[in-house]
């Protein structure tokens, strides 16, 4: 990619941070209390991936040898997913919160350096689309999970607004693209 469009995204980086700023520190304020800070960083723990693979380990056994396909399909979308994250995460190089502002409180360490876009977002979005199509019984479960794994990263002093906004939107479409390939 050119190095204007490198340039570009940095600078609308800096303009999107000046303005969410102040709605990261809030959120992360809710991590003083203790409770608030063991819920958010165990929902963030677990959307590291040990959730979603424990997901994928034990469709089968729950749901009998047709969730074969439908597993290895979403294992299969993830591998991609993880490939366009981590692609866009180099190319746009914008920095966590708590690295640009100090008053922002990293509670968990990241799992890398750059916020742009969240992974674990993108994951909890992808899974909970495809999890809607195969088994939505589930939904019950996977949806609060998502919607934690994607607070959390804000709480957590690790991701901007903008961050998990985008994060579900490509977790959404990959999910979606997926799909639609294997119809």
């Amino acid at each position: 990619m050119p190095r204007y469009v490198e340039l570009a995204a940095q600078a609308q980086f800096a303009r999107l941070n000046v303005r969410e700023v102040g709605f990261c520190l809030r959120c992360n304020r809710w991590a003083e209390i203790p409770a608030v800070r063991r819920f958010f960083s165990t929902a963030s723990r677990l959307g590291d991936g040990i959730a979603w693979y424990a997901l994928l380990a034990t469709l089968p056994s729950m749901m009998g040898s047709t969730a074969i396909g439908p597993t290895i399909h979403m294992a299969a979308t993830a591998g991609v997913a993880v490939l366009i994250y981590k692609a866009i995460k180099t190319f746009l190089v914008r920095e966590r919160p708590f690295a640009t502002h100090w008053a922002v409180k990293a509670i968990l360490p990241p799992l890398d350096r750059y916020s742009f876009p969240s992974g674990h977002t993108m994951h909890a979005v992808a899974f909970t689309v495809m999890i809607a199509a195969y088994y939505p019984v589930l939904l019950l479960v996977v949806v609060p999970f998502a919607i934690s794994v994607a607070l959390s990263r804000v709480v957590l002093g690790l991701h901007y607004p903008t961050d998990v906004l985008a994060g579900a939107g490509l977790g959404g479409a990959i999910a979606y693209v997926s799909l639609a390939l294997a119809a």
